[in-house]
């Protein structure tokens, strides 16, 4: 291999495939990227065997050729090399890699790339396209909500289906729960139904977040994978297996107060009281006052033991009747980081029954809440 490239664009690759790298693998080519010509191309790929990356890059191709080099060490040399033209020939006998650019010359021993395990090729033809800008938000509005216990994979995950002209995904950590639905600007051919890990859907939104094109999702019959192609990287997950529980019975079908708040405001006092909260289980308390006259208010009060309390008094507009209620103050302020609209509305019932926060304005966004225990 005999190759010709530039050091941003070879900087770019591997930052975006070093986050599938197995930081710990007993299978030393996991912890490698492999760098391989393809069709007048340079790929880079990486994978954990639960997620996989692949980007390709622009680059004179002298000879063809493969090889997996160090992650970390490939990386943090291209990083410190100058904007200038990088050259990679391999010695193929002994699998050793020579960097040069500029003044710099280096070698790194390689792993033959047959040892790689190979990445899946997807059938575009039976994708569904999405919107890369709709995608990464509906990701980021649910993501958050996804369990981190490894006990329960499924939750884990994102259920994502598909059917017709409508998309959905949902996620939960059995104290709440993420609902985001959109429209497709063209039906998909088949429905899907799939459990993302969130992990996954996480680095889809990094990369997103780099380009404004196309993406096209593929959920190949009976593989256990999900591939999301854009026109130079590639990412590809292992699905999670289970059943997802039915969220859909657990969200309230109706309310006796909603209490329409601006979301600045509501985020800022939620923030103002996690300082305090945080020292005591992070419970917050909401007194939700209904007005005599006019417009009534939102009191959002924290305390703990050690270090004191707090009390901010949010402008709202009530329907129904008064109630205090409590919540986790993290959850209420990751659900307000994700809501774009300028207003918010808190729909309750019961202090002891969930509470659900809707975007005003907006039929697509719904966020459950559980609520916790009135000390």
């Amino acid at each position: 291999m005999k190759v010709s490239v530039s050091q941003q664009q070879l900087a770019h690759g591997l930052s975006v495939v070093s986050r599938a790298v197995s930081p710990r693998s007993t299978l030393p080519v996991l912890s490698n990227i492999l760098v391989a010509t393809d069709e007048g191309r340079l790929r880079l790929s990486a994978t954990n065997l639960e997620l996989g990356i692949s980007c390709w890059i622009g680059a004179q191709i002298s000879e063809e050729g493969a090889v997996t080099v160090p992650s970390r060490t490939f990386s943090d040399l291209i990083n410190t090399l100058p904007n200038e033209t990088v050259l990679l020939d391999l010695n193929e006998k002994t699998q050793t890699l020579n960097v040069r650019c500029a003044s710099s010359n280096t070698d790194i021993k390689g792993i033959d790339a047959q040892e790689f395990p190979p990445m899946p090729v997807p059938d575009l033809s039976a994708g569904t396209e999405l919107n890369v800008a709709d995608f990464k938000e509906m990701i980021q509005q649910v993501v958050f909500a996804a369990s981190t216990d490894e006990a329960r994979p499924v939750l884990q995950g994102v259920n994502l289906t598909v059917s017709d002209h409508e998309i959905s995904m949902a996620a939960t950590d059995g104290f709440r729960i993420s609902v985001r639905k959109a429209r497709l600007s063209t039906p998909s051919e088949r429905p899907v139904s799939a459990i993302i890990p969130a992990r996954a859907l996480s680095e889809l939104a990094r990369i997103a977040s780099d380009t404004d094109e196309k993406v096209t999702m593929v959920v190949p019959p009976g593989r256990g994978q999900v591939l999301f192609h854009f026109d130079d990287i590639e990412l590809v997950s292992q699905l999670i297996e289970g059943n997802f529980p039915d969220y859909k019975a657990i969200i309230p079908r109706s309310s006796k107060t909603s209490t329409i708040m601006a979301t600045a405001a509501f985020q800022k006092a939620c923030k103002q009281a996690e300082i305090i909260a945080r020292e005591g289980n992070y419970v917050v308390r909401l007194n939700i006052q209904n007005g005599e006259e006019g417009p009534g208010s939102v009191e959002v009060s924290a305390q703990s033991e050690e270090t004191g309390n707090s009390e901010v008094m949010v402008d709202a507009n009530i329907t129904g009747g008064g109630l205090v209620i409590a919540f986790n103050v993290r959850y209420l302020r990751e659900v307000l980081d994700v809501i774009k609209s300028p207003s918010v509305a808190l729909e309750t019932n019961a202090n002891n029954t969930p509470g659900v926060i809707k975007a005003v304005g907006s039929e697509d966004f719904t966020h459950v809440i559980m609520p916790m225990h009135l000390g």
